[in-house]
């Protein structure tokens, strides 16, 4: 019986175990951490072994196949000697494409990856096409194929996730966008993360079709580097494209099929430049297959945008807070600060990445005070020290909060949008948006009947 190891046992390692077991593998969960009581009992109950708080090395060099989390580093002591053995490791999208016979819709880039598959999901399902949810957003893969297979599946794929990719091959895949981002995990160099994200691309033919960002320097510098053997399609704010999709800013264009389509700008229930584009992009993977015009306008219509990215929490007093947790890198702020043409409330800080904050510069003139939420802000507060008349800092969500509705005017927003990692006051980013969103319920209007 061949033996597979899962390394991690947080939702894709315990999907990729349970679908190891139904297939017939004898099957061992590690896990260095502590491992959720609700994960322990369905791993007992399914008579699967596991250890926890620690990672037996004997056992896991036994393995003739590893499959293992995306978060930890293939430079790991334990990763590395299993490579050097000559065990295959892959990742668990990797695992359960091979027990797919849905066509994979896989979507990828450092910015606007969740929108979109969020977005390509909806118009598909909405549509009425035979189509499912995995990924990087959602459940597993892997642990929802134990229940039945899609005609199509819409992944969302991190970089993490694609290197871990074999065999894995998209119908169609969309790269949103690259922006520097997690260099840490490829050696701070910027070619070697570009070309992580390109793998998406490695086994697609001529047959597929792949969705890419004209104006984006990144994916530019990356062409030069990787070829692509699908059939390209190019989404632009600037230029028609003969085949592709546009946007003059009113209008959303697409000649990804015989017939053309538009679709007002105003029928979104998205707002912000980048949020075009990423419509751009998931109307484009949508149309290619198979869903009518019409469907796809009303679908529109009807989306919702997942937790914690540009998530309205409440207006009080005519001030809108805004809830964007999940902007945890510059660029992702410099889409959310550019969003809104009202004057701003910006609460910013955490973990910094590395960050470049001179990006945000040319959108600062709106902002009216920058509250800093972090254990350390220097690095935020000089940064801007020049560029915003106030600027103050706190370890306490309720009081950056509270500090919001205190500045804020009828017609201002207060905009969470961290650029930084939550790990210093909060678990991640969803614990941030939530407690986040917990202070704005209990403000309590100024006004005096």
């Amino acid at each position: 019986m061949k033996k597979i190891v899962i390394l991690g046992a947080g939702e894709s390692g315990l999907g990729a175990a349970m679908l190891a077991r139904q297939k017939g593998y004898a099957v061992f969960v590690s896990d260095a951490g502590q491992i959720s009581p609700v994960r322990k009992s369905e791993m007992e109950r399914l008579e699967i072994d596991f250890e926890e708080g620690k990672h037996s090395e004997e056992k896991i060099l036994n393995a003739d196949l590893i499959i293992k989390s995306p978060g930890i580093s293939p430079m790991t002591e334990l990763v590395a000697k299993a490579s050097l053995a000559g065990i295959q490791i892959i990742d668990e999208l990797e695992f359960a494409f091979g027990y797919s016979k849905g066509k994979v819709i896989a979507i990828t880039g450092t910015n606007g990856k969740t929108t979109t598959t969020l977005l390509t999901y909806h118009l598909m399902k909405e549509a009425g096409l035979d189509v499912g949810l995995a990924g990087n957003v959602g459940k597993s893969w892997a642990g929802q194929l134990l229940e039945g297979d899609h005609d199509w599946w819409v992944i969302e794929c991190s970089s993490y996730q694609i290197d871990g990719m074999v065999d894995f091959k998209p119908s169609i895949a969309i790269l949103c966008n690259i922006t520097p981002d997690h260099l840490d995990r490829y050696d701070y160099k910027i070619d070697n993360y570009i070309d992580s994200k390109f793998g998406i691309f490695k086994n697609m033919t001529s047959d597929d079709q792949v969705i890419l960002f004209a104006e984006d320097l990144l994916t530019q510098k990356g062409l030069k580097a990787n070829e692509i053997s699908a059939s390209v399609s190019w989404v632009s704010a600037l230029e028609i494209q003969k085949a592709g999709a546009w946007t003059d800013g009113e209008t959303l264009n697409y000649a990804v099929t015989e017939e053309s389509v538009s679709v007002p700008v105003d029928s979104l229930t998205l707002t912000g430049k980048h949020n075009l584009l990423n419509a751009l992009c998931a109307g484009s993977a949508a149309l290619i297959a198979g869903v009518s015009d019409v469907d796809m306008m009303l679908a529109f219509q009807t989306f919702k945008n997942a937790a914690h990215r540009m998530e309205l929490i409440s207006e009080v007093d005519g001030v809108k807070f805004i809830n964007d947790s999940k902007g945890t890198n510059v660029e992702a702020t410099a889409y959310a600060l550019a969003s809104f043409q009202n004057p701003l409330i910006w609460i910013a800080g955490g973990v910094d990445k590395g960050n470049d904050y001179s990006l945000l510069s040319p959108m600062t003139e709106k902002v009216k005070s920058l509250i800093c939420l972090g254990k350390d802000n220097e690095k935020l507060k000089t940064a801007f020290a020049g560029e915003i008349a106030d600027i103050r800092e706190t370890q306490d969500i309720a009081e950056a909060v509270s500090w919001g509705q205190a500045l804020g005017a009828p017609g201002d927003v207060v905009l969470l949008s961290p650029a930084c990692a939550s790990f210093d006051l909060f678990k991640n980013y969803e614990d941030r948006g939530m407690q986040f969103r917990v202070a704005v319920e209990k403000l309590k209007s100024k006004t005096i009947a």
